[in-house]
């Protein structure tokens, strides 16, 4: 089946339909709906990539944990409302144990005294959660993946706080649990 067109300078072509042109549209559509198909294969391969590679980790976890260190500090130093739960507890006991002929020094010992220690004991064991936590979220990075040591300033600034607050408040529970910070009164 012949066909005339006009061409772009206004000649009068014929030209056969049954024969196939390299430049005719048809062939052009053909082309791009190959290239279609393969640019939209290309983005499922690229949405499987990140669940084959291996993600750096966020450090949520670590970051967490510092946190927790130097709340942890922080309690320590400035009391904790289970301390002093077990303080009021431990005054109770010793007023109920004491017998109301005993002396003064005995009156004082078993109602402030165990008190003021189990605060203490409280604040030590604070203190020392503290700093285990925040040793272990500075040490994480050495027994992590290995090529990936690398943990975040803000981590270690605030694990290091932990830590600190840790040690301190350790310190001075010691003191006044063993009444060098603070001890009871001499009565005699």
């Amino acid at each position: 089946m012949e066909t005339r067109t006009v061409d772009e300078t206004g000649a009068d072509t014929e030209r056969d339909e049954t024969a196939v042109d390299a430049t005719e549209p048809a062939d052009i559509d053909a082309d791009a709906d190959a290239d279609v198909t393969e640019t939209e294969a290309e983005p499922e391969a690229a949405q499987d990539a990140p669940e084959t590679e291996d993600r750096a980790p966020s450090g949520v976890g670590q970051g967490a944990a510092a946190v927790v260190s130097a709340a942890l500090g922080l309690v320590s130093l400035t009391g904790s409302w289970l301390g002093t739960v077990a303080a009021a507890r431990e005054t109770l006991v010793g007023q109920l144990e004491t017998a109301a002929d005993a002396g003064v020094a005995t009156q004082v010992k078993e109602i402030y005294g165990d008190a003021w220690h189990t605060s203490a004991l409280w604040g030590g064991l604070f203190a020392l959660t503290a700093l285990i936590v925040g040793v272990v979220v500075l040490a994480r990075p050495a027994f992590g993946t290995p090529g990936r040591t690398v943990q975040a300033p803000w981590i270690k600034s605030v694990a290091w706080a932990g830590v600190s607050l840790g040690v301190i408040g350790l310190l001075l529970a010691v003191l006044k649990y063993t009444d060098v910070l603070l001890g009871l009164p001499a009565a005699g």
